[in-house]
């Protein structure tokens, strides 16, 4: 019997592009997540794909238990149970940084957007307001510092814009690089607290875990410039959202461009929708044409390297 793909997924374009790109030789089955025809599925398959983060329970392995590996088209895995997974000693491998392109340009477009005060310049000339009552205040990239936390696939290409711009890039993270790796990459280190107190722009690409949540709280954002602006394109609970409320409204800095909220998707009356000093985007940074294609190709090349004997790529750091 060919060894079984289950791919999980909730979008029927989804399933048509990964059944066009999966391996020869293996059973490709499409399920929703949790329906009838899922829960049947895995029941013999080697091969679990898709965005299954949420579906990494004990209750998983009970149900799967020829599973090799867990196969995550997303980078982030925060609502995973690594203590089951761990105690199953299944892979769980994420998308190897097929997304890396498309958010760290994302990261730049929200840079751009709150810097020329876009959404607000796109509505007044909508209305027919030209410029409203008065021009207003815009800013290059070119000469500021972009500090940037996190610098893992996604934070680097983030740091190559960057440089492409005209910005000087400082960085944090637990895994420091070398000062040759600081030099081929034009960044330098700086402590957390030093990097808000200094930065123009603070851009976040870290995961979230317990040593991440509310990273950014009410004590952070008082570090930053007032002239500053927070970009988050990671994980929405890194900053304290009600802390960073406060700091938009009284203009401790200048503005935000969010991807990622607390609630996904933000209720109403979200006190950041009433904001104009705010970009907002639904979680968007990620799914282009582009990073689906590539998130699939390294799904189904680790899933054939794991068939063929070897050890999978980008096992999550928890695993390895």
């Amino acid at each position: 019997m060919a060894p079984r793909i289950v791919f999980v997924t909730n979008f029927p374009d989804s399933a048509t592009r990964a059944r066009e790109m999966a391996p020869a030789g293996f059973e490709f089955i499409p399920a929703k997540a949790g329906s009838a025809a899922y829960k049947e599925a895995i029941a013999s398959a080697q091969y679990l794909v898709g965005f299954v983060a949420e579906l990494i329970r004990t209750e998983l392995y009970g149900a799967a238990k020829q599973l090799k590996l867990i196969q995550l088209l997303s980078a982030g895995y925060d609502s995973a149970d690594i203590h089951a997974a761990r105690e199953a000693g299944i892979a769980v491998a994420n998308n190897g940084g097929a997304n890396a392109v498309a958010v760290s340009e994302h990261a730049l477009l929200l840079m751009l957007a709150v810097s020329r005060q876009l959404v607000r310049q796109h509505r007044l000339v909508r209305n027919g307001q030209w410029r409203g009552d008065q021009t207003p205040r815009l800013f290059e990239l070119r000469g500021k510092t972009l500090g940037i936390i996190g610098l893992g696939s996604i934070g680097k290409k983030v740091a190559h814009l960057g440089n492409a711009f005209g910005m000087q890039i400082t960085y944090f993270d637990i895994a420091r690089l070398d000062e040759a790796q600081e030099d081929a990459l034009n960044v330098r280190f700086r402590l957390l607290n030093e990097l808000l107190a200094q930065s123009d722009y603070v851009s976040l690409h870290v995961p979230l875990n317990p040593s991440t949540h509310h990273l950014i709280d009410a004590q952070a954002l008082a570090l930053m410039k007032p002239g500053a602006f927070l970009i988050n394109t990671a994980r929405g609970p890194v900053i304290d959202e009600q802390a960073l409320i406060h700091a938009l409204k009284e203009e401790q800095i200048a503005g935000a461009g969010l991807d990622v909220f607390d609630d996904e998707p933000p209720p109403a009356g979200n006190e950041l929708f009433d904001l104009d000093n705010v970009v907002l985007t639904a979680h968007m940074a990620g799914p282009t044409f582009e990073s689906h294609t590539a998130r699939l190709r390294n799904a189904f090349d680790n899933v054939q390297r794991v068939q063929r004997g070897e050890a999978p790529l980008w096992v999550i750091p928890e695993l390895a």
